[in-house]
């Protein structure tokens, strides 16, 4: 995975062997998210991005600015999960999903428009947005998350 350093604008890229329209599945429902983005429950449409943890909590909820399947999403975050990092300014997420010869798409995800939230920032970037991608890496080419063993029931690792 490629990451950049600066916490206002951070981009992180990954490939994943999976189609666009698996990938696409996978970021807009809240079956497939929940097993990759840390239990949350995502529903992400052509006019709203709601995320809930697994208590049922709003853990974000905004509008969706771009919402061309299974192509591009962009949306606004806000991590509604932590006051402290409520209370901040709303930044950007844009997912790019891009087929690539071969069966399998380089996603790219960018989250940017930190500079007012400078927790937010801090909180997601590096491992933050690398285990949710490295999840959902795992999750479409094993069919299990990183926290599931991936072995049928009753099998020892």
């Amino acid at each position: 995975m490629i990451a950049t350093t600066d916490l206002a604008t951070q981009v992180y890229q990954v490939f994943i062997k999976a189609s666009s329209e698996k990938i696409w599945q996978a970021i807009t429902t809240p079956e497939v998210s929940a097993r990759y983005f840390h239990g949350a429950r995502i529903e992400a449409g052509p006019e709203r991005y709601v995320s809930h943890g697994p208590d049922g909590a709003t853990w974000g909820d905004g509008p969706v600015l771009e919402f061309d399947p299974p192509r591009r999403l962009v949306h606004e975050w806000r991590s509604m999960y932590d006051p402290d990092m409520a209370a901040e300014q709303p930044s950007r997420v844009t997912w790019e999903i891009e087929p690539q010869e071969g069966g399998y798409c380089k996603l790219t995800l960018t989250h940017d428009k930190l500079d007012g939230a400078p927790k937010t920032a801090q909180s997601v970037s590096g491992p933050g947005w690398m285990f949710v991608l490295s999840g959902l890496k795992t999750l479409m080419e094993t069919g299990a998350s990183l926290t599931e063993s991936g072995l049928p029931a009753g099998t020892a690792a």
